[in-house]
């Protein structure tokens, strides 16, 4: 996409990321190119995200870069019956010259590169990684089973084939090891060398290789004291490490995987009269779908025939079934319960609203957060520390009298205990859980600051008017005279009411259809502009409207003023009937709350969020609205273009404010706060000023939005603690710094196993973000 600078942003797949750490390698490689503006890799998605100058690089010289250094760089994956095949290119992409492969055309946030050497999926690097680990295992405990350590700790004494040299034949051992299972170590380390950065292979490499390579010096030289038993247990247990950190980071993904399942493969089309089932990739524009009962609607549409039920729990998280009938909007990849519809495909490809989804949740597993950068900068220097201390502890070990055997076995271990895999891994693997946790329940967050600046709301503002409440008038309550019974006058009053297209008697139709009373006609209607109507019904002169009509008709309130004037300063809206020239009723109309919006304003107080009501409406039907879901501050009488300036003096204080509206007329507003929620989005998600996109138009979602926010910057602080803890606290004791005191210390193998089991501690507390409790469902498991 160019944006207004003239500037190009590209996701790229970039497969071949094995390690968290090898991100510096991804963003050095870039990085340092002419026309690159930034770089932002994401060791979960294996994708990089990429601003760059169009008129000085290429998506071609991006990908040849990348390949240059080992990486493979392929097409995001994306189903193409998800996305639309037939579309025509959008000019504001940035398109590689390359013949492109067929396939749809990918979201327009961005360009995605294609290349025609595919790289390995994660899944395929878990197996890759699980093979080279199982051959490392065997061949590991073979050169153990006859090394020194065996003898000296468990008393196995066991002779070596044909007579051969215990150092000679843990070097054979070794060879299927270091030559197989390691190489990716040091392929990893060539690339991060070649892109002139440092990263956790250039640690791994150095520690294994030195170790293999001092030992078949000494082997080649006569014998003696060798490390075969370290640096192949040593590759073991990073392979072992990294192939569970592997699957925890496939699992950090399963949201995207979900939403790219379930549109469905193909559709039942209605052309020339006939049903054909073609691959949903080829419904186009108006094109009348069949849906049948218990199937799936293929693309977003309206329906142009039948009645049903549709499940749309999948998309928006609404957990109830909507009534969908003609004219109804249906959303693609929805479950059709009951009912036989016809649709007309309205949105395809791209376009629809499940491909929005899965466009906006890439883009924020992409995004990094603030949090991020600081401990990519951090990862690069722990590498540097972990390699000029492995050489200081080499030397001091020396100097203090040790075997330069004893003082190498010191130094590998520094070197491979300093590993910052844990700090690469702490906040993207949080970010994918969290984003991921919010899909499944119709919160859809843009970025990764986004996600973070939620965690940090302390004021929530939300507009009154189709976001607190529905958004149309609602019979709240009726008070009659003497003249009719309820039942018999809502019967009346809606005759009259019917004939008006006002939208306050069609509230009191709706009220008088949902209590049964009965259909009347009436006659002789008269409509009175501004006051209300006028008709004859059942023999009956009925008389609907406010005060002056009642004026002009010569009509006394009675007891019922004091009613009028009650329903009047409660800020709803009084509307006066009377029949055969008496007072009959006094009907109370207010734009009535959701049914989950106190539950929602509960929800924010338990989170210790102040929340306010920022309205256009004068200041006794905000405060109604307010007393009844208790709301803590009322802003009333504000004009659109106001709000901002209303946000602005809430955020003066230094509080983190979020406003809450329909992501049309709140734009400035949302544009001003610190995050922006747009609510009730419905099949069209892709609003620009907010931060937050809910899917449902349901406040309860807003305090679902801070929730997950907090958690998932809950789960980056631990990580973050966690990985520069145990870096703080395993470096001085890998130094060997309390084994002259305490005899405390540790042999390569076992930092290894210590480093590995930080990556992966690091990656499963990511991961129970998913059992986090939120408002309206029970924990995910």
């Amino acid at each position: 996409m160019i944006d207004g600078s003239g500037r190009s942003t590209v996701v790229l797949d970039v497969s071949g990321v094995r390690w968290a750490s090898q991100q510096s390698t991804v963003t050095a490689v870039l990085g340092r190119r002419p026309g690159v503006v930034s770089v932002q890799p994401n060791p979960v998605s294996q994708t990089a995200t990429v601003v760059f100058d169009p008129a000085r690089t290429s998506l071609r010289e991006l990908r040849e870069w990348l390949r240059d250094c080992g990486f493979h760089c392929a097409g995001q994956s994306v189903p193409a019956h998800v996305c639309d095949p037939m579309a025509e290119p959008d000019p504001s992409v940035a398109v590689d010259t390359a013949p492109p492969r067929p396939r749809a055309a990918p979201p327009e946030h961005a360009a995605v590169a294609h290349d025609d050497h595919d790289g390995m999926s994660m899944s395929a690097m878990a197996a890759d990684m699980r093979n080279r680990f199982l051959v490392s295992l065997v061949f590991s405990l073979l050169v153990m089973l006859w090394s020194p350590m065996a003898s000296d700790m468990f008393g196995l004494h066991v002779a070596t084939p044909w007579g051969l040299r215990q150092d000679i034949w843990a070097l054979i051992l070794s060879l299927p090891v270091i030559f197989y299972s390691a190489t990716i170590f040091f392929t990893g380390a060539v690339r991060a060398l070649r892109a002139r950065t440092l990263d956790m292979m250039v640690l791994v490499a150095v520690g294994i290789g030195a170790g293999w390579l001092y030992s078949l010096a000494i082997t080649l030289t006569g014998g003696g004291e060798v490390f075969y038993e370290a640096s192949t247990m040593l590759a073991t247990f990073v392979l072992l490490g990294h192939w569970f950190e592997m699957r925890a980071r496939g699992g950090a993904n399963d949201a995207i995987r979900t939403l790219l399942d379930l549109a469905p493969p193909r559709a039942v089309v209605i052309r020339d009269g006939r049903e054909a089932e073609i691959p949903t990739a080829e419904v186009v524009v108006d094109d009348v779908l069949l849906v049948r009962p218990g199937t799936k609607i293929a693309v977003d549409g309206v329906v142009v025939d039948g009645d049903s039920e549709v499940d749309e729990s999948m998309v928006t998280g609404e957990s109830l079934p909507v009534h969908k009938e003609p004219g109804s909007a249906v959303i693609g990849a929805t479950i059709n319960v009951n009912g036989t519809l016809r649709v007309r495909a309205t949105k395809i490809g791209a376009d629809t609203a499940l491909a929005q989804i899965v466009n906006l949740v890439q883009q924020a597993q992409n995004s990094k957060a603030p949090g991020q950068r600081l401990a990519d900068r951090a990862a690069f220097w722990l590498v540097l520390v972990a390699l000029l201390g492995g050489g200081a502890t080499l030397l001091v070990w020396l100097l203090a009298g040790a075997t330069f055997a004893k003082a190498m076995l010191f130094a590998i271990t520094v070197v491979v205990i300093t590993c910052p895999d844990a700090l690469g891994l702490a906040t993207p693997t949080a970010i994918m859980v969290g984003t991921g946790l919010g899909a499944k329940r119709g919160v859809l967050f843009k970025n990764a600051m986004a996600l973070e600046s939620s965690a940090r709301v302390r004021v929530v503002v939300m507009d009154k008017t189709g976001t607190l409440t529905k958004g149309e008038p609602e019979v709240t309550e009726i008070a009659t005279g003497d003249v009719a019974g309820d039942a018999g006058l809502l019967s009346l009053l809606a005759a009259v009411e019917r004939a008006s297209e006002h939208p306050l008697a069609q509230a009191i139709v709706r009220y008088a259809e949902v209590r049964g009373a009965a259909v009347l006609a009436a006659g002789r209607f008269e409509n009175v502009p501004g006051h209300g109507a006028i008709a004859v019904v059942d023999g009956r002169r009925v008389v609907v409207g406010n005060r002056r009509l009642l004026d002009r008709e010569g009509i006394e309130l009675g007891d019922l003023a004091g009613v009028r004037d009650r329903v009047a300063g409660g800020g709803q809206t009084a509307v006066l009937a009377a029949v055969d020239g008496k007072a009959a009723a006094v009907i109370g109309i207010a734009d009535a709350p959701r049914e989950t919006s106190a539950a929602a304003v509960r929800e924010l107080h338990e989170l210790g969020v102040e929340v306010v009501m920022l309205t256009g409406d004068n200041q006794a039907t905000a405060e109604r609205i307010a007393g009844t879901l208790g709301i803590d501050t009322v802003i009333a009488e504000v004009l659109p273009a106001d709000k901002a300036a209303r946000i602005a003096e809430l955020q003066s204080g230094g509080r983190k404010v979020a406003m809450v509206g329909d992501g049309v007329n709140d734009a400035p507003a949302l544009a001003q706060a610190d995050v922006g929620i747009a609510i009730g989005a419905g099949t069209d998600v892709a609003i620009d000023t907010a931060d937050v996109v809910l899917m449902r138009s349901d406040p309860v979602d807003v305090p679902t939005a801070l929730r997950i926010g907090r958690g998932t910057l809950r789960k980056m602080h631990q990580n973050l603690a966690w990985a520069v803890g145990y870096n703080t606290l395993a470096l001085p004791i890998a130094a060997g710094v309390f084994e002259p005191a305490l005899g405390l210390t540790l042999r390569p193998e076992i930092a290894a196993m210590s480093m590995s089991g930080s990556s992966i501690i690091v990656a499963l507390n990511a991961l129970s973000l998913k059992r986090l409790r939120l408002p309206g469902a029970p924990a995910d498991s």
